[in-house]
């Protein structure tokens, strides 16, 4: 078998015509150290992203085996195993004896053989056959010696030369004691000569291809061996020649099988780097054909395939070596490549006819001719029968016919003295190059030669290399342009392929592709993309599916942005008209594709999401550029689209789930980013990206407007600013001409009408055609727009376009505009007449008729033949055509070719390992993302989905959360809510609300608790808003808030979370709902059985009570508490009150709106609607009482309030909203419950105060006070405790909020309706003894009388009390003169002493109110002392002993107090008259006197007493008072009644006539009564005095004023009236 048809391999005076040095040199230069070795591949592994420890695996001779035979031992053995397989066959029977035993007949030529594969070159001397062109001699010569002939019989005339050599090599070895200082090429050379030795069978050839791979194996070959460099091209040119006799196919298999593990090993080897760029192109060639020939085994080819991928790595793996060795001079390298050599040509065979099966002798052997003729006129007769691989070329030449590098002869030794170094480069971008070419020109679509398996095999191939070194291709610019052009060409039309293998292959090709070379394939990843959207996009609606609200997944696009309006249906006939198969197929519409290769294609599309930047840099490349469509949004819309259930109906069932893991990828990739450093440099301004997305949409906008009327669709891009002024021509123009997004149908159209002349004009002028034929010109002009269809606007086109093409020198043959006129229109003319597909062929325009048809238009002549023959043989062979409108393979060409020029402006792509555009990006793409993550949750029915669901809910809440896209978030909390269930606007119904009490622990069964715990999804979108979105996110919820809160509401008001907010205000919990049934499970069995069950069922129905709860409902109902426990809403609400401003408003509005709009509130309904039915006669039934009782009311109100009050921003914020609110409430009192209006009340004083204390006013404290002053009397008795509260917390303080309150008649006529309820009596005494003890003044003008009053009230109360008591107790059991037993009663007369106490008190602020006041004397006793000498006055005749004893006291004291008379005026003395007078007129009358007879005499002494102390302490400053006589016996007449009482035994009399003694004593001393000279009619104070006395005391004048005595004895009576007064005012002190 041959694998070449001319010996290659040179030997003698040739030198390689590389140059680098010798090959001892870079053997040296390349055997470095292990250490350089791995930097090196460190370096290359930090150049392409890779971590050092993953590497590419080792190749098979990287590793080093041990051998446990002796090496030269082992050689001696392979070469014994050759010659003897040779030796058994008849050609070699007859061998000498010098060959066995290792030495040689001609020792001389043997030891010049072997100086001469150590030393250099010598003459050539070669083996030539008939069949390479060699001299008939010197094959004569061959043929003897291969054929052992003989001379006599019995003797051998001379050993085969293949026997020889290895008697040789044996010989050489005797004398080698290192086998890795023996020469390489003296080593090899035995072997390689069986090897490309014609006369050997494939037996001999495997074992002489089985030595050579234990040699590298065992490495017996290393790079420290001798002249390895030219060992290795010999081999290489020896395995790719490599021929020998056919025997069966397996045989010849093998020896090819061998062949391709030796090429594998010899690349990927120790010596692998030195081979030159001709070796590696000839085994890549001669790999390839094997891959290429279909007559081969099936085995064999794929075996050949493998072992190409695996060359294929080891050399794109060089590319990687040798970016290190140019360093940052990549494209010098490329250049240098390039010219410094000439081009390599790898052309495998691909035909099959170069080894072809003979039936007719079963051996393998050419066919094909090498220079065109039959082989069998080139085959020598020796030839024949012999199998080879040859490679013919397109020319005839094949890779044999060659010089190369690596082609040095295989030869007998040559003379010594002619040696010379030859000089090898190693392979680098050359054959890197070429290969590459190769195998991408093995992808043409459209080539019958090449089939679709061969395509299969280069592209698997072609993966490998991007695998390896995708990058590095990507950097060198003639590999760049390959990938950029060819094989993206080639690989985007194979796409289209009904072949799966081949499209699964092209689109893993694609990937990889894009995956490593992106950066430089912009452009071509947009078209690559565009594609498999429009083709995997669905057109159809989404199914409806029971149980899911079609509003969940609302935000799935329907089509793809980059779908562009149809082109216009109203053909010119200039168009190509194309079937919609065949646009489908051809085009850039993705048409219809079966299930198994849309499912391929969302699976490259998955691939390409798994990269983590991947959408991010499509998303800042295209997105975010004007011209560039929205392949981000497109790529995320495509797959939330598929990842629905219905995606399986036109895929496979595998799609939505590929498409949903893809999905959640991208999500995952976006959180991951979150928490890294954020990057800017050498990326683009975001700001700017942020600016063009904008500019981009309103141009998509306004391009639309323009395709539906062009003069709205310029207004409106004017008014956006995109156009600067519309009616600027060249402004409207510029925009025209350089955006992609408008119709240009519609363009054409609207440019062509007549008033758009200017502008036509302008469009025009942005357009040279300098140096340019008119069809050029006309090409370039047409590529812009669509001509109209109407006659005359096409001639206005023409007719400015040849005014343009004329408007600068006029081009050399063309005579002026007018005969450009003519020929543009012909040139459009022949456009149609030569591709309508209507016209037939030999009906079309020749050129003949062309030239023709312009005869004398040029300015009264001809145009230059050749010219017409040049534009007729250019519109004749491409078509002037829109390829949007024409979806055939040259209208693909034709885009292409469009495309790459492009490429240039586009730019590269950028990388973008960075998440400074997260934040944008997800705020274009979250919508469907969210969408499809809700109806998967939906939908999903199997478990291992939802955690994934979950994960992407959590990721995407941390996402909008991090980055402010709070519409993204509320979404979120939107979806959730509405699977959770509980977040409906329709309150829950309650009626049947049923406690279940099992010991201590207690749980309400509910129809929501039933609900929920028996609905899974339910329960888990209610754990998954709660602990994965709201948590941790509650500042960025915004309209959201609307749905947690109706949640909160509900859970609340079914008793699921706790009511205890309250306690940070200082109340006690909201009270919920009584349920309507309590049941103690406690006392009945678990299981009572059927009977059981039924009876309960009745009789609860008797009772019209609710239906117990059943065993399954009470498990359903723990589950629910068990959910929403390990919610921990209360964290969540704790959390919430912590929020800033901003996000307490939004959360202030959302519990806002569930508040009542109306004047009446929402309410909790509390019994079921069922039938009328007659009323029971055995009980009377609950009527309506009012407005019913809605705990969630109280709830929000309190809620709001905490919010509000948190601190002074809060307050600003939210304070108004919050007092507006609980206005309202408190305004609409009558249709309130009583509950929560006392709630509202409080609420509101709070809020009160705490903007108050903040400065801040919201709300007027006389405002708040009147609307409770208004409240009803059973309304505000209901809510008097909460009113109480807030007002004492509003007041605690002294400040302005306090006076502004206490000076409020509301204020006070609040607290007077209020103080008789007992549960707030205590409260509102407590306020009121702190309002008069309080340091500062705060009983003041406005409010003394109602605090004199209400204290007054208290100690009433004590007396009623006391009264109360005492009725109670039988009269006989009464004691006379005992304090009263303690009772409850005991606060109550508590109160009344100590208000008693605080009136006094009140006296040392009165001399100061009056002083205030300004009020005249008269109108001031009467406004301030007057109150309290009433109330004193009245208390002392108080049932109760001990209050009426505090107010003696007091009264006492108040009467002496020094402040109250004054000389200066007189109305004090009122106290006699108003005070002292009326109150023993009451003490005097039985129905006071019989409150208490035992006390009521005691007091009556004491006021006797007091009345006198009273006027004997004012009895001077009374001198001058005209009243002062008639209170004088206003007294004694006072006196008299009380010594008239009937209390003789308790000491009335002596009291009041010591008390009365005192008084006349002192007035006889200071001359106030003065008995009058005997016998003379005395003054009428003493007349009328003793006339009073001596009524009730008879004797007392005499006692006072007895006879008088002789002269001398008078002076002890004054001593006695001096002992009086002092006694007087002894007692008075």
């Amino acid at each position: 078998m041959d694998l070449s048809q001319e010996d290659p391999i040179q030997h003698g005076s040739g030198q390689s015509a590389f140059t680098g040095g010798t090959v001892e040199q870079q053997s040296q230069s390349t055997s470095g150290p292990a250490s350089t070795s791995a930097r090196i591949r460190t370096d290359i592994d930090q150049r392409n992203g890779l971590h050092p420890e993953a590497t590419l695996p080792a190749m098979p001779y990287e590793r080093s085996i041990s051998v446990a035979v002796d090496a030269v031992a082992l050689i001696t053995t392979e070469c014994i195993t050759v010659t003897s397989a040779m030796r058994k066959h008849a050609r070699w029977a007859h061998s000498s004896v010098s060959a066995i035993l290792g030495g040689s007949p001609s020792p001389s030529k043997s030891r010049e053989t072997i100086k001469h594969f150590r030393n250099k070159e010598e003459p050539e001397v070669t083996i030539e056959m008939s069949s390479m062109g060699m001299g008939s001699a010197q094959s004569a010569f061959l043929l003897g010696s291969r054929w052992g002939l003989r001379g006599k019989k019995g003797k051998s005339l001379q050993d085969d030369p293949l026997i020889a050599a290895f008697a040789r090599l044996r010989n050489d070895l005797r004398r080698c004691t290192d086998i890795r200082k023996f020469d390489i090429p003296a080593l090899l050379h035995p072997f390689l000569q069986v090897i490309r030795s014609s006369s050997t069978s494939a037996s001999i050839t495997s074992l002489a291809l089985v030595a050579i791979t234990k040699f590298f194996a065992y490495n017996l070959i290393s790079r420290e061996s001798p002249r390895l460099a030219l060992g290795m091209q010999l081999l290489s040119a020896a395995i790719t020649h490599c021929r020998f006799e056919a025997s069966d196919s397996a045989a010849d298999e093998t020896v090819l099988l061998r062949i391709l593990k030796l090429m594998e090993g010899i690349l990927s080897g120790p010596g692998g780097d030195l081979l030159g760029d001709e070796s590696v192109c000839e085994m890549m060639e001669t790999g390839l054909s094997m891959c290429c020939q279909i007559r081969l085994s099936e085995l064999l080819r794929r075996s050949a395939e493998m072992s190409m991928g695996s060359m294929c790595q080891v050399v794109f793996e060089r590319l990687k070596t040798l970016e290190i060795e140019a360093g940052d001079n990549v494209e010098a390298m490329d250049e240098e490549s390039r010219d410094s050599h000439s081009p390599l040509k790898l052309e495998p065979s691909v035909d099959g006819t170069s080894v072809i099966q003979d039936s007719t002798n079963g051996e393998m052997r050419p066919t094909a001719a090498v220079d065109g003729k039959d082989a069998t006129h080139t085959e020598t007769k020796e030839s024949q029968g012999s199998t080879s691989l040859d490679l013919p070329r397109k020319n005839g030449e094949s890779v044999a016919q060659r010089a190369s590098a690596s082609a040095v002869e295989l030869s007998q030794p040559a003379k010594e003295s002619t040696e010379e170094t030859i000089l090898i480069k190693p392979y680098g971008l050359p054959s890197i190059r070429e290969l590459f070419r190769v195998l991408v020109d093995l992808l043409q679509p459209h080539s019958k030669q090449h089939g679709d398996g061969m395509r299969v095999m280069a592209l698997r191939i072609i993966d490998v290399a991007l695998e390896v070194a995708g990058p590095s291709i990507a950097r060198h610019p003639s590999l760049a342009m390959l990938a950029k052009d060819d094989l993206c060409r080639h690989l985007f039309q194979l796409v289209r392929s009904e072949n799966m293998t081949l499209l699964n292959e092209s689109l893993r090709v694609a990937g990889t592709l894009l995956h490593t070379c992106r950066g430089v394939l912009k452009l071509q990843q947009e078209l690559f993309l565009s594609y498999l959207v429009a083709c995997l996009h669905p057109r159809v609606e989404i199914p409806t599916e029971p149980g899911i609200d079609p509003v969940l997944y609302e935000g799935i696009p329907d089509a793809p942005k980059l779908v562009r309006p149809s082109a216009s249906s109203n053909s010119s006939g200039r168009s190509t008209p194309v079937p919609v198969k065949d646009r489908q197929k051809l085009g850039m519409e993705g048409g219809s594709r079966k299930p198994d290769a849309r499912e391929a294609m969302v699976e490259s599309i998955g691939a390409l999401s798994r990269i983590p930047s991947y959408l991010v840099e499509l998303f800042v490349n295209y997105d975010c550029e004007v011209d560039r469509a929205d392949l981000c949004e497109d790529m995320i819309g495509l797959l939330a689209r598929n990842a629905f259930p219905d995606a399986a109906t036109w895929s496979t069932t595998n799609v939505p789930a590929l498409c949903l893991d893809a999905l959640l990828g991208y999500v995952q990739f976006v959180a991951d980013r979150l928490h890294q450093g954020t990057q800017h440099e050498g990326y683009p301004d975001p700001e700017r990206l942020r600016e063009q997305h904008a500019r981009k949409k309103i141009v998509i906008r306004g391009a639309s407007k323009f395709n539906e009327n062009p003069r709205s669709g310029i207004a409106y891009l004017a008014s956006q600013g995109i156009i600067d002024d519309p009616d600027n021509a060249h402004s409207v123009s510029s925009f025209l001409r350089g955006t992609t997004r408008i119709s240009k149908t519609i363009l054409g159209d609207f440019l062509s009408k007549k008033a758009n002349d200017q502008l036509l004009r302008a469009f025009m002028d942005l357009f040279d055609f300098s140096n340019k034929r008119v069809d050029e010109a006309l090409r370039e002009l047409l590529n812009s727009f669509r001509l109209p269809g109407e006659a005359p606007l096409i001639e206005r086109i023409v007719e400015v376009f040849s005014e343009k093409y004329c408007a600068g020198a006029t081009p050399e043959g063309i005579a002026g505009k007018d005969a450009v006129h003519v020929l543009a229109y012909a040139i459009i003319i022949l456009n149609t007449d030569q591709h309508n597909p209507s016209v037939k062929n030999e009906k079309r325009m020749t050129y003949n008729d062309f030239a023709k048809n312009l005869r004398g238009v040029n300015g009264g002549g001809d145009f230059d033949p050749e010219y017409l023959q040049q534009i007729y043989d250019s519109i004749r062979t491409n078509e002037i055509i829109l390829p949007e409108e024409h979806n055939t393979a040259r209208a693909f060409d034709y885009a292409w070719e469009e495309l790459l020029l492009k490429t240039q402006k586009a730019g590269d792509l950028v990388l973008c390992d960075t998440n400074v555009f997260d934040a944008d990006m997800f705020q274009a793409t979250w919508r469907p993302i969210v969408a499809t993550l809700s109806y998967v949750f939906m939908s999903a029915s199997e478990d291992v989905v939802f955690p994934r669901i979950n994960t992407g809910f959590l990721q995407c809440a941390q996402i909008a959360a991090t980055y402010g896209v709070t519409e993204a978030l509320d979404r979120i909390v939107f979806c959730l809510s509405s699977i959770s269930t509980v977040a409906q606007d329709r309150p829950w119904n309650t009626a049947l609300n049923t406690k279940v009490q099992r010991g201590k622990e207690s749980v309400m069964v509910s129809e929501l608790a039933v609900k929920l715990g028996g609905n899974f999804r339910a329960k888990l979108a209610t754990y998954v808003l709660f602990q994965y979105v709201v948590r941790g996110n509650v500042k960025e919820i915004r309209s959201g808030w609307k749905h947690i809160v109706q949640i909160w509401l509900n859970l609340f008001a079914n008793s699921l979370i706790s009511p205890s907010i309250s306690r940070q205000l200082g109340l006690d919990p909201i009270p919920l709902q009584t349920p309507t049934h309590v049941i103690d499970r406690a006392d009945k069995p678990a299981d009572g059985g059927f009977i059981s069950s039924f009876f309960s069922t009745i009789s609860s129905y008797t009772a019209d009570d609710p239906p117990e709860p059943s065993e399954e409902e009470l498990e359903y109902t723990m589950t629910t508490v068990d959910c929403i426990a390990n919610c921990h809403i209360e964290d969540l609400l704790s959390e919430a009150t912590q929020m800033p401003p901003r996000a307490t408003k939004d959360l202030t509005l959302a519990l806002l709106e569930q508040l009542p709009q109306d004047s009446s509130p929402a309410v909790i309904v509390v019994k079921p609607e069922r039938p009328s039915s007659p009323v029971k006669t055995n009980g009377p039934r609950q009527g309506n009482r009012g407005p019913a009782y809605d705990p969630s009311l109280v709830y929000v109100l309190e809620l709001i309030t905490l919010l509000a009050i948190r601190d002074g921003s809060n307050l600003a914020a939210v304070g108004e909203l919050v007092a507006d609110a609980l206005q309202n409430i408190i305004r609409n009192a009558t249709n309130t419950h009583f509950m929560v209006l006392s709630r509202a009340v409080f609420y509101l004083l709070l809020l009160l105060q705490k903007s108050v204390a903040q400065d801040q006013t919201l709300v007027r404290a006389p405002v708040v006070l009147h609307m409770i002053s208004s409240f009803s009397q059973p309304k505000l008795e209901k809510s008097a405790a909460l009113i109480l509260k807030g007002l004492i917390f509003c007041i605690k303080e002294s400040g302005t909020l306090r006076n502004e309150i206490i000076n409020t008649p509301d204020f006070w006529s609040t607290i007077e309706r209020i103080h008789t309820i007992p549960a707030v009596s205590a409260g509102v005494f407590s306020l009121l003894k702190a309002i008069v003890e309080d340091r500062a003044p705060a009983v003041t003008a406005d409010n003394y009388e109602f605090v004199v009053g209400l204290l007054n009230s208290y100690a009433n109360a004590g007396g009623a009390a006391a009264a109360s008591q005492q009725q109670r107790e039988p009269a006989g059991r009464r004691p006379v003169a005992q304090e009263q037993p303690k009772s409850r009663e005991n606060d109550v007369f508590q109160r009344g002493e100590e208000a008693v106490s605080l009136v006094y008190q009140l006296t040392s602020r009165v001399p100061a109110l009056i002083e205030q006041s300004h009020l005249e004397r008269n109108e001031a006793w009467i406004t301030y002392w007057s109150p309290i000498f009433e109330c004193l006055r009245m208390q002392c005749e108080n049932p109760h002993r001990g209050i009426r004893r505090r107010a003696f006291s007091c009264l006492q004291g108040a009467l002496q107090s020094a402040e109250l008379a004054s000389s200066d005026h007189q109305e004090w003395t009122a106290i006699f008259s108003e005070v002292l007078f009326p109150l023993i007129e009451r003490l005097l009358k039985p129905e006071v006197y019989q409150s208490d007879p035992a006390g009521m005499s005691e007091t009556r002494i004491a006021v006797a007493k007091l009345l006198c102390k009273i006027f004997l302490h004012y009895l001077v400053t009374i001198t001058n008072w005209e009243g002062m006589l008639d209170t004088w016996f206003r007294i004694l007449e006072h006196m008299d009644r009380l010594m008239n009482s009937g209390q003789g035994r308790s000491g009335m009399e002596e009291e009041i006539s010591e008390s009365l003694k005192n008084i006349l004593y002192f007035m006889k001393s200071d001359g106030y009564l003065i008995p009058p000279p005997p016998g003379e009619q005395g003054p009428p104070i003493w007349d009328e005095t003793w006339k009073r006395v001596e009524r009730f005391l008879p004797g007392m004048r005499r006692e006072v004023f007895p006879d008088p005595p002789p002269q001398q004895q008078q002076q002890p009576p004054r001593a006695s009236a001096e002992g009086g007064k002092e006694k007087k005012e002894e007692e008075a002190s």
